[in-house]
């Protein structure tokens, strides 16, 4: 007790000394402090995420959406064609980009081969949308989407090359816009997943990457194979010779346009037994066909045993119709326009007695 009171009896300094040495607080300062503590805490323990890859400063993510869905309008348009069995606008080619979009080529498993395009691109677009945080898939986690678009790029990059091949081989000299148009869709959707993925990702699926690809070559291969020997069926059967009677009356810009083509010596190649040749014979009418110098391949009959005529195994034709005018080949059914065009023709007034 004696300890204690000699504790309390000790003299305490006065509060205007303690003020002296210890002024009052800036609560401004210490509001500061505080938040610059909070923010170097925070930075610390909650590192900032990885930015998003970009091109030219734009997300890869939007590249990929934009392209894709410009791909959809692309191959959707041409879908529509191939169902209702209208002709492609070709501002480029003209009637050899019409000879391509309607060629044996132009179908896989039994479906249009834009049908397939339409719905890869569709693909591309929501899964890039997906990744560019829109969440349109719910239950799609960042990395299945990845993988995903990583697949479907690389079976559209590989598939335009297959037909890029196709179009320099067995269409030497064609032009198809549209086809290249799509092939350049494909490989820049291609190459913005790869940098969209990284390199050091993209080592660990390469091998997965070469079993899509040549699974997508195999499938194509297969289906024009099959294709293939369908029609080489065909020889096993015989048939005979006969006509189609042309019911339409020639209009006298038909007319005209015959009689021009036979003067400078174009030629129509066909066969009778061609729905397409009589649709052709069919535009130009029943006197129009007779003015025309028109070849039949097979005049002794088609199948088995029958050989097609000198004359058009020379030409070296791959369908029928053809039309060779002035060194121009022309394959398929043509409109008046095109065969104007290709021979130089000029419409004159024509007053029908």
């Amino acid at each position: 007790m004696a300890s204690i009171s000699v504790a309390l009896a000790v003299p305490r300094p006065p509060l205007s000394r303690l003020a002296a040495r210890f002024p009052p607080c800036d609560m401004r300062a210490v509001r500061v402090w505080r938040i610059r503590c909070r923010a170097e805490h925070s930075s610390q323990d909650d590192p900032e995420p990885p930015l998003e890859p970009s091109l030219w400063g734009i997300p890869t993510s939007t590249w990929s959406a934009g392209l894709g869905a410009l791909g959809f309008l692309e191959t959707g348009y041409l879908t529509y064609l191939k169902f209702s069995g209208a002709e492609a606008f070709c501002p480029v080619g003209g009637a050899s980009c019409s000879d391509v979009l309607n060629s044996d080529y132009s179908s896989v498993f039994g479906l249009p081969l834009p049908l397939f395009g339409m719905l890869a691109y569709g693909s591309v677009a929501l899964l890039s949308l997906q990744q560019s945080g829109k969440n349109l898939l719910s239950g799609l986690g960042d990395t299945d989407a990845r993988f995903i678009l990583l697949a479907t790029t690389t079976s559209m990059a590989t598939a335009s090359a297959y037909f890029l091949y196709i179009l320099s081989t067995k269409f030497a000299g064609t032009t198809c816009s549209y086809c290249l148009f799509s092939a350049v869709l494909s490989f820049s959707l291609f190459f913005i997943t790869l940098k969209e993925i990284g390199m050091e990702e993209i080592r660990n699926v390469v091998g997965l990457q070469l079993v899509i690809a040549g699974v997508v070559v195999t499938a194509l291969t297969n289906t024009y194979s099959m294709g293939n020997s369908q029609l080489s069926g065909l020889n096993d059967l015989t048939l005979e010779p006969y006509e189609t009677e042309i019911t339409s009356q020639s209009s006298p810009m038909a007319l005209s346009l015959a009689k021009h083509l036979r003067s400078i010596g174009a030629k129509m190649y066909g066969a009778f037994w061609c729905s397409h040749c009589n649709e052709q014979k069919q535009m130009f009418g029943r006197e129009a066909t007779k003015i025309l110098n028109y070849v039949e391949c097979f005049p002794d009959g088609a199948g088995k045993g029958k050989k097609m005529a000198l004359q058009c195994a020379a030409a070296g034709l791959e369908g029928f119709p053809t039309w060779v005018i002035k060194d121009k080949i022309l394959s398929g059914e043509q409109n008046f326009e095109a065969l104007a065009e290709a021979s130089g023709y000029v419409a004159e007034d024509f007053r029908p007695s």
